[in-house]
């Protein structure tokens, strides 16, 4: 029997996934497996050492300590592209509000209540101008980051009857599959930044993203385009955006992050963080969170983890052994060497690095025991080892 600890309040859809007769699962867990959570702060004050894995119901892993966890061999999961498609529909909405002043409209319209029809209609006639636009076809839409949401912002656009460019130097082949042909790589940033008369940012907030749309960056910008943020608020640097804005430089401001600063400027259109709040992506990502926890505590397989290697095997035996270590040598030989002691035949295995962490997935043709287990546990270099 598993335990699994949940913080925020998690699908009942995903929560389904834990076998009942497997798990128990519970906000008051005092001893468990696993943590399930959304966006609570996770501490490792908060973690007994029988936690051996947590997962994300979502992308953004900023609510965990990732280092921490790693330092102890805890897998931290968490669920991209899960909610992409709910992202990639409020950012069309986005592009829509961006290039009509359709919120403007609401609120002048919201705002003649108590008129006959007889005055109502001329006047709705004589002021519609005050919110004229233009369409998005036809224009270019730079899309930096082509990952799970980039790249269905790139598909749609194009039915959209957009010209798509976009950049992203660290795109994985999962997501190049994905990408239509008619997608135009282009060669840096700069590049894209002086072609786009859209710009919609999906990159994650780390160090070299960090403020990466600042006055710099905008100086090479096209004149009134529209600046579109569903990523991290990170990424932008708010104060220069709120110049760029007040010149013209930037026409427009669309974003999910928004902050004190830009609360009530005229031309940005802040939203509370509503990106993935739809019924459909709050069941997916819990979905995805569990079954990645499943699949780990079961099988020791790792799948859409942000601190270990992705690494999985099937199994060729009921009796598996699963450890962590520090990604330096001898470390597997020295395992290896402690299993043939013992008169156990390693059957299968996979042993997969991830920076400064390995891990390792072996199967063997008889029983792990405690002792084993102890003996794996005192090697030099090993954080980590499990029994499944």
């Amino acid at each position: 029997m598993f335990s699994i600890r949940t913080y925020n309040a998690i699908s009942p859809t995903g929560l389904a996934r834990f076998n009942s007769s497997h798990y128990s699962v519970s906000a008051e867990s005092s001893e468990p497996a696993g943590i399930l959570l959304r966006s609570y702060k996770l501490t490792t004050d908060e973690l007994p050492d029988t936690v051996v894995a947590v997962a994300r119901a979502g992308a953004g892993t900023n609510n965990v300590p990732i280092p921490q966890l790693t330092e102890r061999g805890i897998v931290v999961f968490n669920t991209p592209g899960a909610n992409a498609n709910a992202v990639k529909e409020l950012i069309c909405a986005g592009l829509m509000m961006s290039s009509r002043d359709i919120f403007g409209g609401l609120k002048f319209v919201d705002g003649l209540a108590g008129h006959t029809v007889d005055d109502l209609d001329p006047l709705l006639e004589s002021e519609k101008k005050r919110f004229a636009g233009s369409e998005i076809y036809g224009k270019t839409l730079g899309i930096v980051g082509l990952g799970a949401i980039g790249s269905l912002v790139a598909n749609m656009a194009l039915d959209l009857g957009m010209r798509v460019i976009g950049y992203d130097p660290a795109i994985s082949v999962e997501a190049a599959w994905r990408l239509s042909s008619r997608v135009e790589k282009m060669p840096s940033l700069d590049a894209l930044l002086r072609d786009a008369d859209y710009i919609t940012l999906h990159v994650p907030a780390i160090e070299a993203t960090k403020n990466m749309i600042n006055s710099g960056s905008i100086s090479r910008m096209k004149n009134g385009v529209k600046l579109l943020n569903f990523a991290r608020k990170e990424i932008i640097d708010a104060n220069d955006v709120i110049s760029a804005l007040d010149t013209g430089k930037i026409g427009g401001y669309v974003t999910d992050f928004p902050t004190p600063e830009l609360i009530g400027h005229p031309k940005v259109l802040p939203m509370p963080h509503i990106g993935a709040s739809t019924g459909e992506a709050e069941d997916n990502c819990a979905v995805m969170a569990a079954d990645q926890l499943i699949d780990f505590l079961e099988n020791g397989n790792i799948k859409n983890s942000v601190n270990l290697p992705d690494t999985s095997m099937t199994r060729g035996s009921d009796f598996r052994l699963t450890f962590s270590n520090s990604n330096v040598p001898n470390v597997l030989s020295s395992v290896l060497a402690q299993i043939s002691a013992t008169g156990a035949n390693v059957i299968d295995l996979v042993n997969q690095s991830r920076n400064e962490i390995a891990y390792n997935i072996m199967d063997l043709d008889q029983p792990v025991t405690d002792e084993l287990l102890d003996v794996i546990s005192n090697l030099e270099g090993v954080i980590r080892v499990r029994r499944v």
